[in-house]
């Protein structure tokens, strides 16, 4: 990738909600020299945006740019090593400036917890990222980097401890905060994509649908991401109920890319899932039936009402707006703490630790991706030598994992 380029890092969609708090974070936690430019459509908008930063980021460039014009985003990739971009859904707005980046070499990460748009992705431009030398990095916020990171954490304690390969490897979500606009509405886009063209239904319901080379994903049987359980039956210490994770049929396969990228590491025989915990008191059973029922209705009518031009302008009129969130209170008062059991074929045991403060899908995902971003524009010399349409472990590694430590997130694998 070339070098003198104007801008390290170009943050694209500033001026949408969870755009204005990553400049913040880049504001506070970026180098004074890293070249920072902040993206969008509305120069005015920008222009605000960047006064309301204060001094840190009065010399940050701004770049007009639309998510549907080619020739702009061309420009845009061009000038920058790194664009961060927060404008979704990325099924309807995203790829423009994928192929931007991978024709140009530029590093890119998104947001994205569509697996329909990875897939699209990986067919139309994996190839042309690597041989530009462009990291295309999706699933850089809460959705994946914690699921990602943990896994490749474990395998990284495995290979020191010599005690073999991953096996069966379960996560635990717990979290307090809110869903967003932007997810409810990338969730609707997959929706409305299966609805036009059924066989991408398979993208979703296939554990190994992310694949870089399905001749070599591990057999282990079903994997499934439904889940309604007593929690010991994944650790014997653990106590009370767990059920169905909504993110889990994203993560988990950003997770088995990571294996298959780092050339099946983790294990042939490596199965993973992910749940939520739904607490330990004696309504806890009741609370994990209605959070597995509940995903699954919603699911089910929002399938069918996408299908319809009524149903459509139902939703618009039911669910929060692209671009909403919660107040700054609400924001702080927020966290998530994921829990990764894991087993090894020499019987060792590991439980990692990935924990922040923050509503995980607004605070703590700003701090991700401002990090994420940070590290492909300045730690080139750390990460992977990996190129193409990549996950956050794949791409960064260790060196994204010391940055999020560093940035006051608990990362921690220690062996039961």
């Amino acid at each position: 990738m070339a070098e003198n380029r104007e801008f390290d890092l170009i943050l694209f969609g500033a001026t949408g909600f969870v755009g204005k708090l990553t400049a913040e974070y880049l504001r506070d936690a970026a180098p004074v020299e890293v070249r920072i430019g902040l993206a969008g459509r509305s120069l005015d908008k920008l222009t605000r945006v960047r006064a309301e930063l204060g001094d840190r980021a009065a010399n940050w460039g701004l770049v007009v740019a639309d998510s549907g014009d080619a020739d702009a985003l061309d420009a845009l990739a061009a000038r920058t090593k790194v664009v961060v971009t927060t404008v979704g859904p990325y099924l309807r707005y995203g790829m423009p400036l994928v192929a931007a980046c991978a024709k140009a070499g530029t590093h890119y990460a998104d947001l994205t917890g569509e697996p329909l748009f990875i897939r699209d992705a990986i067919d139309a431009h994996h190839d042309e990222a690597v041989a530009s030398g462009a990291k295309i990095v999706n699933s850089c916020g809460y959705d994946s980097i914690p699921s990602d990171l943990s896994v490749y954490q474990l395998y990284r304690s495995t290979v020191a401890d010599n005690t073999g390969e991953l096996t069966d490897t379960t996560l635990i979500a717990a979290l307090k905060g809110g869903v967003s606009g932007g997810t409810i509405d990338s969730g609707r886009a997959m929706m409305e994509a299966i609805a036009a063209d059924s066989s991408k239904a398979s993208v979703m319901m296939h554990p190994y649908s992310l694949s870089p080379d399905k001749s070599m994903d591990p057999d282990v049987g079903r994997q499934s991401d439904q889940a309604l359980e007593r929690a010991a039956n994944i650790d014997p210490s653990l106590d009370g109920w767990v059920s169905t994770f909504v993110m889990a049929a994203h993560n988990t396969k950003v997770v088995r890319r990571s294996n298959g990228l780092l050339g099946w590491v983790y294990g042939k025989n490596f199965r993973y899932r992910e749940v939520m915990s739904a607490g330990k008191s004696a309504a806890a059973p009741l609370v994990a039936v209605g959070m597995a029922g509940g995903i699954v209705a919603t699911m089910a009518v929002g399938s069918v009402l996408s299908r319809v031009e009524v149903g459509r302008k139902l939703l618009d009129r039911l669910l929060p707006k692209p671009g909403t969130g919660p107040s700054e209170k609400a924001r702080d008062s927020g966290w998530f703490t994921m829990k990764t059991y894991a087993h090894t074929t020499s019987g060792a045991k590991y439980v990692a630790t990935f924990a922040g403060q923050g509503d995980p899908g607004y605070k703590a995902t700003a701090v991700l991706l401002g990090e994420a971003g940070l590290c492909l524009a300045v730690d080139s010399g750390k990460q992977p030598e990996l190129a193409g349409i990549l996950t956050p472990a794949a791409a960064m590694g260790d060196a994204l994992t010391a940055r999020l430590r560093a940035a006051g997130m608990t990362i921690e694998v220690e062996r039961a």
